[in-house]
């Protein structure tokens, strides 16, 4: 069973976890029998209807946004003999695992994309809530935007929602009236893409290709592909074989194809970067890396740790807004990676 937090008709987030379950009927057919609710809210009602699909004697239920980890782990206890996978939180149990993808890859590759595009050097980003996955997601794409033009700044404006398209194309005017050509997004809907469309500027969307509703202007987006884990968890539970986990892997995420309006040049350079990155050769988070406050977070020769990416709550130098908490010196681990912008150099 599969908890959405919006419709599967945002044709982002939701949409592209109900193509994993759809990956799971077309790989197991009648072996399983799945179901979803939509619009389950990120409150206590929340376990009730978590609680609800655990009575109805579902083996397996994957509750798909953060602010649903702690009603998971409380209808867990509850159901000690049915599976839970939690999607981008950081809570366990003993039959509770959670998943999550580096996203952060994509988008930094996408910002290498906004950077090439941006004519001057003032971008936007389209923030949903103040955590570290999104943050994470600010930092990566800063980035790689200056990564190709050092002065460019990332403006941020948060709208507290996942799903709220009057409020996404709101916050989307008020970045491009502030004079940003390029808009990034965080939420589940294309009102961030087909707002930057109407006024001539380009965007990146998220989730899913874009494109396909804001056309050429959407100039590529970071998507996911939920259906290959979901479907190798799905296995392990039927052989039952399946055990707690933390998983967080690059093979769920990637970007959607290219623009036209993306030159020969700039895509071959996100794909070396790329390559270079999931080889192990470089990562996104190697230093130096200076905060917007200026202080040295990650010296040369380190590299941010996954704990440290995942508990992120400070903003790079380039993002313009202010970050949940005050950045601090000597993170990271000594590393022989380089930083990805260098995999790049001639």
């Amino acid at each position: 069973a599969f908890v959405y937090i919006s419709p599967i008709g945002d044709l982002g987030w939701t949409w592209a976890h109900n193509e994993g379950r759809l990956a799971i009927e077309k790989a197991f057919g009648s072996r399983v029998e799945t179901t979803f609710i939509e619009n389950v809210p990120e409150t206590e009602e929340a376990a009730v209807m978590i609680r609800d699909l655990a009575a109805q004697n579902y083996h397996l239920i994957f509750t798909t946004s953060f602010g649903l980890m702690d009603p998971t782990i409380e209808v867990a206890k509850e159901f000690p003999n049915t599976w839970f996978v939690h999607i981008s939180g950081y809570k366990t149990a003993p039959n509770v695992s959670t998943v999550f993808g580096r996203m952060e890859i994509p988008r930094y590759l996408s910002g290498i994309v906004a950077g090439e595009a941006t004519k001057e050097n003032h971008l936007g980003y389209v923030a949903a809530f103040d955590i570290p996955e999104v943050v994470r997601g600010i930092n990566a794409f800063t980035l790689g935007v200056r990564s190709v033009q050092p002065e460019a700044e990332v403006h941020v404006l948060y709208t507290y929602t996942w799903f709220d398209p009057a409020v996404e194309e709101q916050a989307a005017q008020a970045l491009l009236d502030q004079g940003a050509d390029v808009l990034a997004q965080h939420q589940d809907s294309r009102a961030t893409s087909l707002t930057a469309r109407a006024e001539g500027a380009f965007s990146i969307g998220y989730d899913s290709d874009m494109s396909r509703f804001a056309g050429e202007s959407v100039l590529t987006s970071p998507v996911w592909n939920w259906g290959a884990k979901y479907v190798e968890i799905v296995q392990q539970v039927l052989d039952n074989t399946y055990q707690s986990e933390s998983y967080y892997g690059s093979d769920i995420v990637g970007l959607a194809p290219f623009s036209f309006l993306v030159d020969a040049r700039t895509q071959s350079l996100v794909r070396k970067q790329e390559a270079e990155i999931r080889a192990g050769k470089s990562d996104i988070f190697c230093g130096p890396i200076r905060s917007n406050t200026d202080v040295l977070v990650v010296e040369e020769g380190k590299c941010l740790t996954d704990e440290e990416l995942l508990s992120m709550d400070w903003y790079v130098e380039g993002v313009v807004a202010d970050a949940p908490a005050e950045a601090k010196s000597g993170r990271g681990e000594t590393s022989s990676k380089v930083p990805a912008w260098r995999s790049g150099e001639p």
